[in-house]
């Protein structure tokens, strides 16, 4: 965990369009959402000293995207294995470099072709070795089948129902419509939800985040070093961890309990806020149940009062706590999570545009990965 001294914010953001055939690789679509976010920093590529990214064998290289950028080749770079769990914290990575003297703008970015390339449900059927030799034949084919494992318990010792993660997702699609980014503008009735298509019950394929194709890239700088940091939003805290079981579920005492379970203590103290201070809530919502569950373990309600807050439209931008007010990746499109930070950074600057929520100065971000993950505090400058 790190809590930071305010030398830290996001300067410039920036990303692509999302679409399901972006017709270019991920080395382009990475350049593109990163010369966007360093033009919106009012930075030249010179001025970066630092470049971080995350994937799973699904983007381009770190210093393939510095050199094309023609970048100095002693600067800091590093790419990080990971998926969901690494979209929160990685801003975390970016601060520490600043906090040490190591760099003075960082350059964070995640470009993938989710949908045209390769696409993450789809498994490949091999049993050369691993835990996924003894897993696969029953069915452990991806993530979706994990969670849906996950859920069917969470359910059961939750009392959580599909009212529940219907409105989570009717939600999702009513902000979305909005959104000129977002891949489904359409809103979602109840009867529709009911018709979709099970996936791996309980989840209908409505209730699964978006394959999609695009770029998100942001900047992060020294508080007295960049032009527009001084109003950027500062990184006050990034927490990681979790408990066993991530993706290993044979060893996890409770395939239900989620990272958050584990990090939720960590991450107020580290922050030095307690729920009831956060202005907007980005949750990495990869499957429906996944935020009921996450707002439920960091205190934002009461064990199985989060599909009731949803439905009384506390979630909604007007509300008490606004939740993924872009649509999120269920409805925004996936680009695994860090699109969601960018939504985080346009609420606190207060240029979000459609579905701004009023005056917010603290956002929280997280990211998502079973029992394993990250979160991130944000406040406005």
């Amino acid at each position: 965990m790190q809590s930071f001294s305010g030398l830290t914010a996001i300067s410039g953001i920036g990303m692509t369009e999302i679409s399901r055939d972006s017709g270019t690789d991920p080395l382009n679509l990475a350049l593109r959402a990163s010369r966007e976010a360093i033009a919106d920093a009012d930075l030249s590529p010179g001025d970066i000293d630092g470049v971080l990214s995350y994937h799973l064998n699904d983007s381009c290289p770190v210093n393939q995207v510095a050199e094309r950028l023609d970048l100095d080749p002693g600067i800091w770079t590093n790419e990080i294995f990971g998926g969901g769990t690494q979209s929160a914290s990685i801003l975390g990575d970016a601060a520490m470099l600043i906090e040490s003297g190591t760099a003075s703008n960082v350059l964070v970015f995640r470009a993938l072709n989710g949908r045209s390339g390769k696409r993450m449900g789809q498994a490949a059927l091999s049993m050369a070795g691993g835990e996924q030799q003894f897993t696969l034949p029953y069915g452990m084919a991806g993530p979706v089948n994990l969670f849906a494992l996950s859920t069917t318990r969470w359910m059961h010792e939750s009392g959580a129902t599909t009212d529940d993660l219907a409105a989570v997702v009717m939600q999702s699609r009513e902000l979305a419509a909005d959104n000129e980014r977002a891949l489904i503008r359409t809103r979602l009735t109840r009867e529709e939800y009911d018709k979709s298509p099970m996936i791996a019950s309980p989840l209908r394929r409505v209730d699964c985040c978006q394959e999609t194709d695009a770029a998100a890239a942001l900047v992060v700088s020294r508080t007295d070093n960049c032009p527009q940091a001084r109003i950027g939003p500062r990184i006050r805290a990034a927490v990681r961890g979790g408990g066993r079981g991530a993706s290993a579920i044979d060893k996890a005492p409770s395939v239900s309990t989620l990272f958050t379970h584990h990090l939720r203590e960590k991450l107020w103290a580290t922050a030095g806020v307690i729920p009831s201070d956060v202005d907007v809530a980005m949750i990495y919502d990869a499957y429906s149940p996944v935020v009921l569950q996450q707002l439920e373990d960091l205190g934002f309600c009461e064990p199985g009062g989060s599909g009731s807050m949803f439905r009384a439209g506390r979630t909604l931008p007007s509300g008490d706590l606004p939740v993924n007010p872009s649509g999120g990746l269920l409805s925004e499109g996936y680009v695994h999570g860090l699109n969601n930070v960018l939504e985080a950074v346009r609420q606190l600057r207060g240029t979000a545009g459609v579905n701004q929520v009023p005056s917010p100065s603290i956002a929280l971000c997280t990211g998502f990965g079973g029992s394993y993950g990250s979160a991130l505090v944000l406040e406005r400058s």
